[in-house]
């Protein structure tokens, strides 16, 4: 009840028939979602989610980061699980150490240290050659910088214990065969670990999507969405932002059904 009450809460003040997303209930409204901004019988004028382009742009700005982000969190962390379980080398343990680095520092410091590394680096372009490098300016790329710092790490502790548990002999079966070491992995050992990419993808998207310290640290004019319905809150919360809200919950409920079904699948062919 701890954990539902409040999500219960946002849910239904987003139907509120009131501007404030607060007691008293004033009656049921589809306002907050499908409002167009045109002013009723009161003369009050109400725009819904689906009508707020700013929202929606930052939805969608959330929604290339996040995708960015996932794809190369993975990308990182299947070569990170395959370096660590099947790789002795030296300095392993320290490697080690400074990947879960990110884990430990908060998100605000770790948007600052980037903002203020790469704010070096492209000074430092700028008055050497006079070239303004955009990319190590605040901006998207420095958001999905800043993300993939930590959420790749997460990714890789999954994928990690995963590969940790495979049956190495499988490679070699395949390998006996005719197999090459890379035809293997990918035809014996990939499959084996997708329930956990999935996992991880499923995870990795939905921890950028949320994420709002580092990424306020990092932003440029283009908000993803925690930056939008933080500058929203500083000017008065609205029911709006709780329409917001219950979409982000359906959403996320429905990664979390996929993730399921997908490990479910996977846990019954193999079986």
């Amino acid at each position: 009840m701890f954990l539902i009450a409040p999500l219960l809460v946002v849910a239904v003040f987003s139907f509120n028939d009131s501007s404030f997303p607060a007691l008293p209930w004033n009656g049921f409204t589809l306002d907050w979602y499908l409002g167009d901004g045109t002013a009723n019988d009161q003369g009050i004028s109400r725009k819904g989610i689906f009508n707020d382009e700013a929202l929606l742009g930052s939805i969608w700005t959330s929604i290339i980061v996040a995708v960015a982000t996932t794809v190369l969190s993975i990308a990182v962390a299947i070569c990170n699980a395959f370096l660590f379980e099947r790789r002795q080398f030296p300095g392993k343990n320290l490697l080690y150490i400074l990947m879960l680095t990110p884990l430990v520092v908060p998100g605000v410091i770790l948007g600052v240290s980037i903002l203020v590394f790469s704010s070096n680096v492209a000074n430092w372009v700028d008055e050497t050659f006079n070239y303004e490098v955009e990319l190590l300016r605040p901006g998207l790329a420095l958001v999905v910088v800043g993300q993939f710092a930590f959420i790749s790490t997460m990714a890789t502790l999954v994928i990690s214990a995963r590969l940790r548990k495979f049956d190495i002999t499988l490679e070699d079966a395949a390998m006996n065969l005719g197999a090459s070491r890379l035809v293997a992995v990918f035809t014996v050992t990939l499959p084996w670990l997708m329930p956990a990419i999935i996992g991880s993808a499923i995870v990795s998207f939905l921890m950028s999507f949320e994420n709002f310290n580092t990424t306020l640290m990092l932003v440029g004019s283009d908000s993803p969405l925690t930056i939008a319905m933080f500058d929203r809150l500083k000017s008065g919360s609205t029911p709006v932002l709780n329409a917001v809200s219950v979409l982000l919950m359906i959403g996320s409920a429905i990664l979390a059904l996929i993730s399921v079904f997908v490990q479910r699948d996977r846990t019954s062919r193999n079986g």
